[in-house]
């Protein structure tokens, strides 16, 4: 079986992702890519994230053709074969539909420096890209378009795709980008949030370089 270890962390962090609250029922999806063989591991279309196993998650190339596997995969395959094209350090790719990152793509708002673990992403701000149907080219070329430096992009009305070096760091950015969507959203309900400005978002980036363990992952700060 190809990519054994990779459809195991599939099954393993789509379980995460379902029981963190990210992906309610079967929404979302993720991938891990092998540069070597030019092959990603992508959970499968429509498939309950505890009754997935690793027979299920699908092998594909970066054009989208089935390399092994008897099925059918994530509609969003596009998504993650546009992340891996042009981020050369992506190994992971998260897609979720999770609350309140949804509920300021539906505002086509993007996640401000409300708190500065938004450096998590590579940028102050991660954008938003204009609404297009999921489960399209034109939905990843979009996504594209607006993500620049940023391993972090909200999709219009639809959900945040994210990208980095494991599936361990970039479920923890899904999850660092819910949590600051959510402190926005809240204080946006009772105020006016204050914004990190580019200095201070600087520092903050500076800093993160030497955050933690040498040559650990950093699912959260």
């Amino acid at each position: 079986m190809l990519m054994l270890q990779e459809r195991e962390l599939v099954v393993e962090y789509g379980k995460k992702m379902s029981e963190s609250g990210l992906c309610p029922g079967t929404s979302g999806n993720l991938s891990i890519y092998d540069p070597e063989t030019g092959y990603m591991a992508i959970s499968p279309s429509g498939i309950d994230y505890f009754q997935t196993t690793p027979e299920d998650v699908v092998i594909t190339d970066l054009d989208a053709h089935i390399i092994e596997g008897d099925r059918k995969p994530s509609s969003e395959w596009a998504l993650h074969t546009e992340f891996y094209k042009h981020k050369p350090e992506a190994r992971a790719v998260v897609h979720t539909h999770s609350l309140y990152c949804t509920t300021l793509a539906v505002l086509g708002m993007p996640i401000k420096a409300v708190h500065y673990v938004i450096g998590d992403a590579g940028v102050a701000e991660i954008p938003c890209a204009e609404y297009q149907t999921f489960g399209t080219v034109e939905l990843a070329q979009a996504a594209m378009k607006v993500c620049g430096e940023s391993d972090a992009v909200l999709l219009g009305n639809h959900g945040i795709v994210v990208c980095g070096k494991s599936v361990e760091s970039a479920f923890g950015l899904a999850r660092n980008c819910e949590y600051i969507a959510r402190l926005q959203y809240q204080a946006m309900s009772i105020g006016t949030p204050n914004v990190l400005n580019e200095e201070q978002m600087a520092d903050v980036m500076k800093k993160f370089k030497t955050y933690g363990q040498p040559n650990a992952n950093k699912p959260g700060y």
